[in-house]
């Protein structure tokens, strides 16, 4: 290696997908024990780009050098080779292995044939203990919350050693002490040479952890500067093309008289954290926001609310009638929509296209006899389309090859074809772009104003504060506090959310 040469240099990349120019000619680089900052809306050419990098997709064209020579990375074995290591903003682990194997998965400890499970589990803890975290290393990946598949897939890149690490959205599901210790980690990382590509739409996390930042935007490379001199207006200005006010939507007023939608009574639910007697109401035109830290029981309020986990305990009234939900389907009835926090996993079928994906929960309004109209269920999802403004060259295109932000958007239109009158919004903008996090609010507000009730669960604190009429504090699946918007402060929140007296 020379030594000006950058550890990483990428030239010209070109990638097309039909109907899609991902990647329009882009150059890219990282200095050794830098931390290189890559944002952009999504479909900007983010993801793209770096799975090109870690061989998971070829270039239609440009080169590659790392070390200063030129290299073909024909796959990820090859990347993997080179010291490049990928964490996906979507989970890559084994569903039935423990958090163990996982972290080992590829370069596993072995004793003759077999795994060396003793210095597989030293392995696993000690990179854990780097970390600052404990995880249950015998949990099959199935087990584990968003949170802890994310900290496993940290570690699983880092006992590897790898001399460069793309991290992208390493930090979406984690609470503010775990990212405080990942970014210490990777500043000790730093002191020895490694570099990290970062991928983040938490904007206000790069002056603390990022060196340079670069700017793609329809799959081209718009501007990279130091961090120093890249204010945030700056980023989003060039992430958009255009100005956008960088804060939350005016929330319209709740009237005295508006009715309670959502009456939630004293439920409990035993799956995942327990839920024990919880019990609130939503009105009309309001946006309720479940706050707490990670595993406090925010997901499994919304989920035992959308019969995702059956309630063992309490009722629940819709409009003021009760209603029984034993399951997704009775809910739906009822006029309760679940948008998931994890919508691979649980909001989409990825096999399958926008249509089908926009017009399954509702399918049964498309059947015409003993077949579904599909040129009625084509009608319903070009006008969520045009609607939701979801970047899809038709709505025959497959869900799995939108970008984040656009899969978000499927979810929602297909919840707004039905006639839900509850909106239960499990992180509703994680892992997606301010521009798309603009839209995602506007549409909120606009269920507001039809009179939809919103439960919102979030764990950006400053998204809960300020798009929320009440504040609701979880902690060990109970609510430990209420806040009205004008008295919700960070200090009160969090405070209660670790077992203090509110401020």
């Amino acid at each position: 290696m020379t030594p000006s040469a950058p550890l990483l240099q990428m030239r010209d990349i070109v990638k097309t997908f039909p109907g899609v120019r991902a990647l329009d000619g882009v150059t890219f680089d990282v200095d050794c024990g830098e931390v290189h900052a890559l944002v952009g809306e999504n479909g900007a050419g983010k993801s793209t780009l770096m799975k090109i990098l870690s061989g998971a997709q070829p270039a239609d064209s440009g080169e590659i050098d790392v070390d200063g020579k030129r290299v073909l990375i024909d796959g990820p074995r090859a990347a993997e080779q080179l010291g490049i290591g990928m964490i996906y903003q979507e989970f890559n682990l084994v569903p039935d292995l423990g958090v163990i194997e996982n972290i080992v998965l590829g370069v596993e400890p072995r004793r003759g044939a077999f795994l060396d499970r003793g210095a597989a589990a030293s392995e696993a803890a000690k990179v854990l203990g780097e970390l600052g975290i404990a995880l249950p290393l015998d949990r099959p990946a199935r087990r584990l919350s968003v949170a802890e598949q994310q900290l496993t897939e940290i570690a699983k890149c880092l006992v590897r050693k790898a001399r460069l690490i793309v991290m992208d959205e390493p930090t979406a599901a984690l609470t503010e002490r775990e990212i405080d210790a990942l970014f210490a980690l990777i500043a000790t990382l730093k002191a020895q040479n490694v570099a990290f590509v970062y991928i983040s739409h938490r904007l206000e996390e790069l002056p603390r952890i990022a060196d340079r930042v670069t700017v793609l935007r329809d799959g081209k490379a718009i501007d990279t500067r130091p961090i120093a001199q890249m204010p945030q207006a700056d980023v989003i200005r060039l992430m958009v093309g255009r100005e956008l006010e960088n804060h939350f939507p005016d929330l319209p007023e709740v009237g005295a008289d508006a009715p309670v939608v959502l009456d939630v009574r004293g439920i409990s639910a035993a799956s995942g954290v327990r839920v024990s007697d919880v019990s609130f109401q939503v009105h009309a035109g309001e946006i309720v926001g479940l706050a707490g830290l990670v595993g406090a029981g925010r997901t499994e309020i919304v989920r035992a609310i959308a019969g995702a986990d059956v309630p063992t305990e309490g009722e629940i009234r819709v409009g003021g009638a009760r209603v029984v939900v034993r399951s997704p389907r009775s809910a739906i009835r009822a006029g309760i929509a679940l948008i998931t926090e994890d919508r691979k996993a649980q909001g989409l079928v990825l096999g399958m296209t926008v249509r089908e994906n926009t017009t399954l929960a509702h399918l049964g309004a498309f059947v015409r006899g003993a077949f579904v109209d599909r040129a009625a269920e084509t009608e319903a999802t070009n006008a969520k389309i045009a609607e939701l403004r979801i970047r899809t060259p038709s709505a025959e295109q497959t869900v799995r090859n939108l970008s984040g932000g656009n899969q978000q958007k499927v979810v929602l239109g297909k919840w707004l074809i039905g006639r839900a009158r509850v909106f239960l919004f499990d992180e509703p903008t994680r892992g997606i772009d301010v521009g798309a996090k603009a839209e995602v609010y506007a549409l909120m507000v606009e269920l507001l104003r039809q009179g939809a009730a919103i439960v919102m669960v979030s764990s950006d604190l400053p998204e809960v504060l300020g798009m929320s009429h009440r504040v609701l504090v979880v902690r060990g699946g109970e609510i430990r506090a209420e806040f009205a918007r004008a008295q919700a402060t960070p200090a009160k929140v969090i405070a209660v959310a670790l077992g203090s007296a509110a401020a």
